[in-house]
């Protein structure tokens, strides 16, 4: 029998180079959390929710195996059609369907990767990581989370703050390379519209944003300083000037961003 063919998947960076696709599956590492992680995945799959990969059990080299799910993900350079307010719409549309459907997940005694600050935990299992990457699009219009490794107990808010953020995006104008430019406010906004958020939620928003970036970029910075090549890589190359810059600006304009939300 041939062996198996095996496509390196582009994307990410704590993965970078070790995740690839073997005919329908996915083969990705396996992690201390994988296990509160795989439980994730069968919650998911057994409530009906179709945006994530299945957990299909754990191949001879020891790696993780999940469904392939087709579609395209966001990397640089950035497709017109991913910058759009409807495909931005369809984010939150299915971030809005993954907390719906891992509401009533309560997992109990499993290790999960990085705590979220406890101001923002109340118990729903949140992904952690809507990175532009880590959503599949079919037709412009997001239909699955892939990549939950961080996934871990957070909140609604903590996601929707972490997938605008990256969105909006949320940073400095002259750090934005594309046409999102001069937008992140109108896309802030239509985000929160789009999702359903609460008023006691839009009040706290803009605080959750600019603490999650510190969360993120500490992540970043820990896995550099451990010799992550790919983290090590990120950090020395302009992500740390880039986290002090982004920081200043939340403190500038968080007004602003508040006052958007109205």
């Amino acid at each position: 029998m041939p062996a198996e063919v095996e496509t390196e998947l582009l994307g990410g960076t704590a993965n970078r180079g070790l995740v690839v696709r073997v005919g329908d599956t996915v083969r990705r590492p396996l992690r201390a959390s994988s296990t509160a992680t795989h439980a994730l995945l069968q919650h998911l799959e057994s409530v009906g929710f179709k945006g994530a990969p299945t957990f299909l059990g754990v191949d001879s080299q020891g790696r993780e195996v999940l469904s392939y799910l087709t579609g395209e993900t966001v990397t640089t350079p950035y497709p017109d059609w991913s910058m759009t307010d409807e495909a931005l719409d369809s984010v939150a549309h299915l971030l809005r369907a993954y907390h719906d459907a891992v509401a009533d997940f309560r997992p109990v005694g499993y290790e999960w990767a990085e705590p979220v600050p406890p101001a923002y935990v109340t118990g729903l299992i949140s992904h952690n990581d809507p990175n532009l990457d880590n959503v599949v699009f079919r037709d412009g219009v997001a239909v699955a989370l892939i990549d939950f490794d961080l996934a871990g107990p957070g909140s609604a808010l903590w996601d929707i703050a972490t997938a605008v953020r990256l969105w909006a995006p949320l940073r400095p104008e002259a750090d934005i390379h594309d046409v999102r430019r001069g937008r992140s406010l109108t896309r802030l906004r239509r985000f929160a519209d789009a999702y359903g958020l609460t008023d006691e939620d839009r009040l706290r928003l803009v605080d959750a944003a600019a603490d999650n970036h510190v969360w993120c970029m500490d992540y970043v910075r820990r896995g550099a300083e451990t010799g992550h090549p790919w983290f090590h890589q990120r950090w020395t190359t302009g992500e740390a000037d880039l986290t002090n810059r982004t920081n200043t600006w939340f403190t500038h304009q968080a007004q602003a961003l508040r006052e958007a939300l109205l």
